[in-house]
């Protein structure tokens, strides 16, 4: 094809592309033409990113046609300029986003789904509480659940003769790697508790309970022996947003049971894909929540340097921070 035709069967969409550019470089300028009336050009992400791989190909066919420096000085800078604002834009859009899902995305996927997360905190949280006061008034039954090693494990862990010098010689580069093993931890059990509902929501079910008397157990043990400062101190803060995080994650694995068992109209297939559609903001928020306790795990949870009162009324403070957040925040968006 001859440049002159090239030139004229593409000039409109360069043209168009130019008129993005020049809106998205000149923010002003376009809020100007807005207030005099003037037509200005509407950008979407999309569309903007469309247009950029078209002029991006018309660079490379004109590179590859030897067509003259200076049309392809005028495409290589339209790409040059294009690509900035690609970049730009998506790294603004990826971080809007993310605050869009965290003040009103995620509450409002738990409030929509309430009596699923209900279903979920309760299979967890009545678990671990009848649990840890059986072993509390008869600390035998810890035998029953777990290994004689793994309770001398976690009595060492919290006994407070040892405890303070275990987190003295705890040193920052250790609790960097304490981090990534709570990220990765904390993770895997709840994407284990979440992917496990495809198994009719009896995997889920086992994860829920299962966890629930675990650590009920080692609460209701710790207590029985006196260890109330070094274990309560330790897991006050962070377990705000674990324990919910994974009650929640159960939710979203019930859902895929529930599809499942009862697909109502729809095959299972579908119903499956539906339920995972609408459980995804639930799994993305508990991945948020883990992320945030494998913080403060690791960075808070065990420093020796704050007093175990202000550890308590930080705790305090996430707990009725989390509850307030799944109940007030989003509302401006709640559906009527």
């Amino acid at each position: 094809m001859k440049q002159q035709l090239f030139e004229e069967k593409q000039k409109n969409s360069w043209d168009y592309f130019a008129q993005q550019l020049k809106t998205l470089e000149d923010k002003s300028a376009a809020k100007n033409n807005e207030t005099t009336g003037q037509v200005s050009v509407t950008v979407t992400l999309d569309s903007f990113a469309r247009n950029y791989r078209k002029i991006c190909y018309d660079l490379a066919l004109a590179k590859e046609r030897h067509y003259s420096p200076n049309l392809v000085d005028r495409l290589n800078d339209l790409a040059l300029r294009g690509h900035q604002q690609l970049y730009q834009n998506r790294t603004t859009g990826l971080m809007h986003r993310f605050l869009d899902f965290v003040l009103f995305g995620f509450p409002l996927a738990v409030r929509k789904e309430w009596k699923m997360v209900t279903l979920g905190l309760a299979l967890f949280y009545v678990p671990a509480i009848t649990f840890g006061l059986l072993i509390f008034f008869n600390p035998s039954l810890a035998f029953s659940f777990f290994s004689p090693e793994q309770v001398n494990q976690f009595s060492e862990m919290y006994n407070p003769a040892m405890h303070q010098d275990m987190r003295e010689a705890r040193g920052s580069s250790e609790d960097l790697y304490m981090f990534g093993f709570y990220i990765r931890n904390n993770i895997g059990i709840g994407f284990q508790t979440f992917a496990s509902g495809i198994l009719f929501g009896v995997g889920t079910l086992f994860y829920l309970i299962y966890n629930g008397l675990a650590i009920g157990g080692v609460a209701g043990y710790l207590t029985h022996l006196g260890f109330i400062e070094t274990f309560y101190s330790f897991v006050v803060s962070h377990g705000a947003f674990e324990l919910t995080a994974i009650g929640i994650a159960g939710a979203a694995g019930m859902k895929l049971g529930f599809a499942l068992l009862m697909p109502g109209k729809l095959s299972r297939k579908h119903a499956l894909l539906e339920s995972a559609k609408t459980g995804i903001p639930l799994v993305y928020g508990v991945i948020l929540f883990l992320f945030i306790a494998a913080f403060i795990e690791a960075f808070w949870s065990p420093a020796t340097s704050i007093p175990n009162q202000v550890k308590y009324w930080v705790g305090g403070s996430f707990w009725v921070l989390v509850t307030l957040y799944f109940v007030f925040a989003g509302r401006g968006r709640d559906e009527p």
